[in-house]
């Protein structure tokens, strides 16, 4: 898993000002389980967290992620890697911007793509309906997670999405 994010941290490392601590979202697993892992880059430790996918990329509601879509208005998360941008307060509370690094991603700030909490993702969801709610194409993390992991990937840092 980490294998190919240090690989874009490196393919990216003059766009990346922050090297610490990386975020990894490995859309391979269901919405059930946590799969966004901020991985502290000197010691490898990592802590996991659930993470929402958007709708446009599980159009049948299934909690997988199946495909990935850069295009304006998809719904859809998009693969790649992403530099952490600027937090500010908006729609969601707070939040951080995400500028994508790759072709795969490159509307993510034109998209508004983010990093946001959302009342969607938490234990409840998965008791009662067995997978998360869905973004539009954010990494949408639970109210309990955000400001944990805003505090380790802040501005600067890289954030690699993928199936993995």
């Amino acid at each position: 898993m980490a294998q190919r994010a240090l690989a874009a941290l490196e393919r990216h490392r003059d766009s990346i000002a922050h090297r610490d601590f990386i975020g990894v979202a490995d859309f391979s697993l269901p919405s059930r389980l946590p799969r966004f892992h901020v991985i502290n880059v000197s010691d490898g430790a990592t802590t996991s967290y659930l993470v929402a996918h958007g709708r446009g990329s599980d159009p049948s509601r299934t909690g997988w992620l199946e495909r990935f879509s850069n295009e304006p208005r998809s719904q859809a998360t998009s693969a790649g890697a992403y530099r952490t941008g600027s937090i500010y307060v908006g729609e969601h509370g707070r939040s951080m911007r995400l500028e994508g690094l790759d072709a795969t991603n490159d509307n993510a700030a034109s998209r508004a793509i983010v990093v946001h909490a959302a009342w969607y993702v938490n234990d409840e969801m998965i008791r009662h309906f067995g997978m998360l709610g869905r973004s539009e194409g954010c990494l949408a993390v639970a109210s309990s997670s955000l400001n944990e992991v805003i505090e380790k990937l802040g501005p600067g840092r890289l954030i690699y999405a993928d199936k993995i």
